[in-house]
């Protein structure tokens, strides 16, 4: 994970980028995460070549904006396309529109655009993800990446990539976090109705998000488990919640939101002591408390595990951005 960065006081300028056979739902992102965050951001939409953009749909979009707003960007998200459009190797234009991107600039790929910036050489050596679906192609095209094609999104400090469509929103959402806070990232979430926090790790592919006809579901006990986090929750305590024997609530939990319950159990308490962090002067051994983590300690080893920094570095950075 990168250290967090204080970002100017000015509204980040992010810059995405459209290209032949976008997805228009990606395409849409950022602009209703960022443009949602309170004037952080100023989200604005360009092409290789100031040209309307055909997408994968039966219309084409056009644009205010050509290659040269990817000069003046603090970040750049290049949408997805469909995958008759991604590219073996990059056209002119479109290579000569990223080597636009300035170097200090954070790049964001959603879905397949991860294909985009490996062509263009900007993943050799990092770990990216990308669709599911296209995880084989993408292998045997750029064996020089470590591509993780499990999770959700991959945050390797200047370059994040994301998974398929949804996972774009998760992106945009762990960047405004980063930015500015679970606070505001959580009221993004509340005036987009998505959720607030899917941590990038999380499994790309649930196979049973929705319990079958009859079956019950573990829904109800993760909402008792978030309102009890600062008890010391074991797997016989939320399966003796949902009525069921360990073995079946440790699968269907699994089935359902693609973790098993210690590890979602860990990462909601993560979430907590942050926003903790972010909106209290708790110390942190309290905190720990407050979150069910059994020490200090472990609240800093699990903290530096998620986002790289201790407690105390996490909270400097937000109270001097507030």
């Amino acid at each position: 994970m990168p250290d967090i960065q204080l970002r100017a006081r000015r509204p980040e300028r992010v810059a995405v980028l459209a290209l032949d056979g976008v997805y228009p739902f990606e395409l849409g992102i950022p602009s209703r995460i960022f443009g949602a965050a309170d004037g952080h951001y100023e989200v604005l939409t360009c092409s290789v070549d100031g040209l309307p953009v055909r997408t994968n749909a039966d219309f084409t979009v056009g644009v205010t904006h050509g290659p040269e707003l990817l000069e003046t960007a603090d970040t750049v998200v290049v949408a997805s396309v469909g995958t008759a459009h991604i590219p073996t190797e990059l056209s002119g234009e479109v290579a000569a529109a990223l080597a636009r991107i300035r170097p200090d600039a954070r790049i964001v790929s959603i879905c397949t655009a991860a294909f985009v910036l490996a062509a263009a050489g900007l993943l050799d050596g990092r770990r990216a993800t990308t669709h599911w679906q296209v995880a084989g192609l993408f292998r045997r095209r750029y064996p020089q990446v470590d591509l993780d094609p499990d999770v959700l999104f991959v945050d390797d400090g200047r370059i994040l990539t994301s998974a398929g469509a949804a996972s774009g929103v998760d992106v945009c959402l762990h960047m405004v976090r980063t930015d500015h806070g679970s606070e505001l990232a959580n009221t993004v979430a509340r005036r987009c109705v998505v959720p607030p926090f899917r941590d990038g790790g999380q499994a790309q592919y649930i196979e049973q998000p929705v319990p079958e006809s009859g079956a019950a579901s573990t829904a109800a006990t993760r909402a008792w488990a978030l309102e009890h986090l600062d008890q010391p929750l074991t797997l016989a305590d939320l399966a003796g919640h949902a009525r069921m024997s360990l073995r079946t609530f440790a699968r269907r939990f699994n089935d359902e939101v693609g973790l098993s319950p210690g590890r979602w159990l860990i990462q909601q308490r993560v979430a907590r002591a942050r926003h903790l962090l972010e909106a209290s002067d708790l110390p942190v051994d309290r905190i720990a408390a407050e979150v069910g983590f059994a020490t200090g300690a472990s609240l800093r080893q699990h903290l530096h595990a998620t986002i790289g920094v201790s407690p105390q570095t996490y909270r400097r950075t937000f109270q001097r951005t507030r």
